[in-house]
């Protein structure tokens, strides 16, 4: 199995979205210690930045990947700076807490647009590029992804189509040197929930009671998902397409 000690992607050029923070920023890092290079691609400007401090080969490019022809700037920006596009791990995403009874279609609008759509159209964007260098899309979905998620479920249902679209694509690409993995973290640390409008004391106490029910009893570290994007994209692993692994300390189990 491949870290980001190993030098696997050496002479490969990756696009991470969702780089300025937690399992964007940890994918990242761990790339660029792996010998790719990497665009880091999000909305924040300066988490962006910090994540390009940690290693020389990562630049940035700070964009809302839900933009119209966001995509294919993303994409252009990789290969021109590098001539080639290796890897897509589609990382950024949203959650919401919206009960059936407080439903709100713009926030459906949101989370589809970001968890769904932009992923489609970065992968659409990509796809000439990764058939040249028989590379490799990994999406990142969600533990809830395959389980229900009450007050929360139209999160879960995104990323569902996300799982189901990694099975469709590698279905499809597979006879053109493409694969198409999914990783499905669990809870993890990361700064998610804040993003989602929460305030900390409820944060908090969703997390411990998140954590009571992890059969391992914590949360996920971004760097334990990280380590598992880069191995199902190994150039060395190249019969392992149309999975999704969960990573979630056995919380899928209960």
């Amino acid at each position: 199995m491949s870290s980001s000690t190993d030098m696997h992607f050496s002479g490969r050029v990756a696009i991470v979205t969702g780089a300025g923070s937690g399992i964007g920023r940890a994918t990242a890092v761990a790339l660029a210690k792996s010998g790719a290079r990497v665009l880091g691609v999000g909305r924040r400007k300066e988490a962006l930045e910090d994540t390009a401090r940690a290693h020389s080969d990562i630049a940035i490019l700070p964009l809302d990947i839900c933009e119209e022809d966001a995509a294919a700037t993303v994409v252009a920006t990789a290969v021109e700076r590098w001539g080639r596009l290796d890897l897509l791990v589609n990382n950024a995403g949203a959650t919401a807490v919206m009960p059936l009874a407080e439903t709100d279609r713009s926030v459906i609008t949101r989370l589809f647009d970001l968890n769904v759509t932009a992923p489609s159209m970065l992968a659409h964007a990509a796809l000439p590029h990764l058939r040249n260098s028989s590379g490799s899309i990994v999406n990142v979905s969600s533990t809830y992804g395959h389980r229900p998620l009450a007050g929360a479920a139209h999160y879960a249902a995104t990323k569902s189509a996300l799982e189901q679209l990694t099975r469709s694509w590698a279905l499809e690409l597979a006879p053109e040197g493409v694969r198409v993995n999914a990783i499905a973290p669990g809870p993890t640390e990361t700064d998610v929930l804040s993003a989602a409008g929460l305030p900390e004391t409820a944060v908090d106490e969703l997390r411990a009671q998140e954590r009571e029910r992890i059969p391992t009893n914590r949360l996920g570290d971004p760097k334990d998902v990280a380590d598992w994007i880069l191995r199902v994209a190994d150039p060395q692993a190249p019969h392992i397409t149309g999975q999704v692994l969960t990573i979630d300390g056995g919380l899928e189990l209960t």
